[in-house]
Order: C-alpha cells, then structure tokens, then sequence
C-alpha cells in the first residue's frame, strides 16, 4: 500500500509519480517530475478493471481534485480504474509560474516552455502506461483535454482502447485565426444574449469601464486593474448559469466614498479571483501554441480582434465582454506574468512548431471515439469539430445544445454514460 494513499465516499485515492524526460528527443536535459492519481472503489476486488486516463482542459490546468463519489467519476469507476493526470508544468507535477522560471533568461524560459505542449502530455502518458504494464486504455478527454486525445490518436493509437471527447475536438490543420474568428463570433452572440436578458447591465458595464478609463484602481495584489481586464471576466459566459452571478457583480461594483465613485473592494477581489492566468502561466503562454503546426501565431487573438472593432471599447461606444483569448498587453499588466513577457514574445513568433496531429493516421483511425460536441460553444466552435470529425471514421459524435462547455462537470455522470454506450456500439460494428 502506498504510504500517501487514503479513501474518501468509497473511493480509493493513490498517487503516482514519476520522473520523465523533459524532452523525450534528447534525455541530456534532465527530467522533470509528473504526478498522476489513481482512483479506484474501495469494494473492487477486480485487479485486471481497465484504465481510464483523464486529461484536463486548459492547457495549463491540474487534473480535477474529486470530491465525493459523483460526477463522471462516478460513472467511470462502475467499469474502470481512473487515472487522473496532472499534465506536466500543473498540479503536483513540475510546475511551470514565474516563481519557478524568473531565474530564467527569456530564451531559457521560451526553450524550457516548448516541452509543455500536447505532444509531450501524450508522451508522459505513454511513459507511464508502459511503468504500469497496460496493453491498452482509455482516455477521456474534456476541452484541451479533447486536442491531447487527438495527438495521442496520431501518436500512438495502438495503446488506446477507446477515446471520449467532450468539447474538444480542434482542427487538425486551420491556422489560429480561423479558430479566433469564429469564437469572437460565439463571444458576441454571448454578449448579445447577456445584455438582452439584463439590459440595465449595459450602462452598469460602461459606468465602470469609463471609471477605470478615469481613475486608478487596484486589485488586492496590487496590480492596476484596466478596462481590458474587466472585458476578461466574459470569459465565464461560455460555462453554464454565469448570466447571473456577473449581473450581480455588476450592480453594486461601484460605491460613494466622500462624494467620490470607487470600485468595491469586494468587485476587485473577485476581478482577481477570475484571473486564472495569474495562477496557471501556462494558459496564457502557451495558449495559442495548441494551434500552431508549423507556423508562428503571431498574437492571432490581438489581430483578429483588430477586425472585430466592437470589442475595443470606447467611451460612449457599447461595452462587451471578450472570451477565451490570449493578448500580448496581459504580459505588461499581469503581475505574475510580468516576468514571462520577453519568453511570450519569442514563443508568438516561434515557427518551427512540432506537428501534433498525424492527417494521414487520423484519417485511417480504428479506434471507438466517441464525442459530445457543443453546439452553442463559446471556446471550441461546433463546425470547426464536425469538420474535423468527418475525416475520422469510428469516430461518433453526439451534438447537443443541452450543456455549455462546462458540460462534463455540470452532468458528467450522463455524459459519460452517453458516450461509453457510442463507444460500444462503435465497437461492435468493428468486431
């Protein structure tokens, strides 16, 4: 029995680590370490249940922290051993923040990031599957977590059993731009459904936007807050049951304080809260890699934003919010990424990136993938997925608008009931 092991709700917890290559083409850089946690029911008296190993949306992001036996854990673990993976750089594995690269020169730090991308999370799984002696498992892939089941289809398919998607399945050849342009799109549409259900938040949005224009406000670390970084909190819109909770915030964001309007510190800790890139670097820097075979991104988000003007604001012009999207500006105003802005720029121009999808693999696939795709999804847009599908056979996908993005938390257990059942059905025709 592992030392750190424990059970919670009839789950058995045991963590795994291992030290891995940090770049598998030459071991003489050293390794890094990469944890993983098994999961298991404390009543299974079945050693030989298969493996299901989960990769994270993202990137940047550490496996979920389970707490209770629900979700699609649950699901999972009626018929496999799970195996939820701190990708490398998240979580317990070797973290990537610029606590643990400022030492760095910004091309050490560029150099060092190139390992971090999908094709390297693919390979670690792989380095461990072969540690634990598994013939095959499956993978479970939400979100970022869908673009790395996809390399690891290109990359090594006869290790895989079965493949489940959930709003992640990327383009397997569009440059970025195509990509940033059709989710400005779905982010306006948000916008649009947001302030039709709450018009008054309108005004609310530029009487802050025009305050901050004005004054200076600061977050709880200190850090200047902007009218760029408040679009940012539209990130949420493309999750479910957020329309609300961003009402809320909006209505009392502003206070009198002797005759002068100030920002809530209640508001401004929670614009922090919402920075995830403040805590997980590897969202903002590599964020735009993930679409890059071959070519450098350039920033694709700032300039496809250049023809989007709306998303620009200006006084006594509309306000919206923005989505998913990287800027270079956020490595000038964010405090902890401040000390990565240099390695940023060197990695938006980088243009010798490693392919991470193998066209002709893909297009040959023997393996059951079963996806759900998003219609109304704010951050993987649905005909970009289904373009991407047609050229997969086995591949099966189930389009529903009945979940955001956030599908798999929000109804997991179903979901993945749903998708297990395609896989089999797949399966069978194959047999």
């Amino acid at each position: 029995m592992n030392a750190l092991e424990f059970t919670d709700a009839g789950v058995r917890y045991t963590p795994h680590t291992f030290q891995v290559p940090l770049d598998y083409s030459d071991e003489t850089k050293g390794r890094i370490e990469v944890f993983a946690r098994e999961l298991s029911l404390v009543s299974d008296t079945d050693n030989n249940k298969p493996w299901l190993v989960y990769f994270q949306g993202g990137p940047g992001f550490p496996s979920p922290r389970q707490n209770g036996h629900n979700g699609w854990v649950k699901r999972a673990l009626q018929q496999y051993r799970v195996l939820l993976l701190d990708q490398r750089g998240t979580g317990n594995s070797s973290v990537i923040h610029s606590q643990t690269l400022g030492h760095l020169s910004a091309e050490a730090q560029a150099e060092y990031l190139t390992h971090f991308r999908a094709d390297n999370i693919v390979r670690d799984a792989e380095f461990i599957r072969q540690q634990f002696n598994v013939d095959k498992w499956a993978i479970l892939g939400q979100s970022f977590g869908g673009f790395c089941s996809l390399t690891y289809l290109s990359m090594f398919p006869n290790s895989l059993s079965r493949s489940y998607i959930t709003g992640g399945v990327p383009s397997i050849s569009r440059h970025a731009d195509d990509v940033y342009q059709a989710t400005f799109k779905r982010t306006m549409a948000k916008n649009q459904a947001f302030f039709q259900q709450f018009p008054q938040a309108q005004q609310m949005c530029q009487k802050i936007a025009d305050h901050l224009l004005e004054n200076e406000e600061f977050l709880p670390n200190g850090q200047r807050f902007t009218v760029e970084q408040f679009q940012q909190i539209g990130i949420s819109f493309g999750v479910s049951d957020t329309f609300l909770p961003t009402y809320y915030l909006l209505e009392n964001a502003l206070i009198d304080v002797n005759g002068k309007a100030q920002l809530r510190y209640e508001f401004l800790n929670e614009m922090l809260n919402q920075q995830s890139f403040q805590t997980n670097p590897i969202y903002a820097i590599l964020h735009e890699s993930i679409y890059c075979q071959g070519f450098a991104s350039n920033w694709s988000a700032h300039r496809v934003r250049q023809s989007h003007d709306a998303f620009n604001y200006q006084s006594g012009k509309p306000f919206y919010f923005t989505g998913e999207m990287v800027f270079p500006w956020m490595f000038e105003q964010y405090q902890c990424l401040k000390p990565l802005q240099q390695a940023a720029q060197i990695l938006a121009e980088k243009q010798d990136w490693s392919p991470l999808y193998n066209t002709e693999q893909l297009a040959n696939n023997k393996v059951p993938v079963s996806c759900a795709v998003y219609a109304d999804d704010m951050f993987v847009e649905m005909d970009i997925s289904r373009e991407t599908l047609a050229l997969m056979p086995n591949a099966k996908a189930w389009i529903t608008n009945e979940y955001e993005h956030n599908g798999l938390r929000a109804d997991g257990e179903r979901i993945l009931d749903k998708l297990i059942e395609m896989g089999e059905q797949t399966a069978a025709t194959l047999a």
